[in-house]
């Protein structure tokens, strides 16, 4: 299955200079707490948010959850875009539990590092 709907699976240019440069860090956000971000969204504001931002709404609840555990108090800042009406089939393959994380073995990553110029 797609990636819920991304249409490009890299990170552009800029993105990945200012990650170089340690302005940002970058992590992973499997399929399934990306879609459970988007279905906590829409039922909290009655948006349902396109597939490709869930990954930055998952991210932002992670922190808030984070603070909320340590008490720290900080101000959260994402952006949306996009709606879901092209992609509730994404959404419905989601609720029915036909999509699933597929991590990729280290060793399938360190192969196609090598190769790498």
């Amino acid at each position: 299955m797609p990636a819920g709907g991304l249409r490009y699976h890299g990170m552009s240019p800029l993105i990945s200079h200012i990650c170089e440069l340690g302005l940002i860090d970058a992590i992973a956000i499997g399929q399934e707490d990306r879609f459970a971000a988007g279905v906590q969204f829409a039922r909290t504001e009655g948006v349902f948010p396109a597939p490709e931002p869930t990954h930055a709404l998952a991210a932002c609840i992670q922190e808030a959850l984070r603070c909320k555990e340590t008490g720290e108090e900080k101000v959260i800042l994402t952006a949306l875009c996009g709606h879901a009406h092209l992609d509730l089939p994404a959404y419905g393959a989601y609720l029915a539990g036909d999509i699933a994380d597929n991590a990729l073995p280290d060793s399938v990553l360190e192969k196609s590092l090598a190769s790498l110029p």
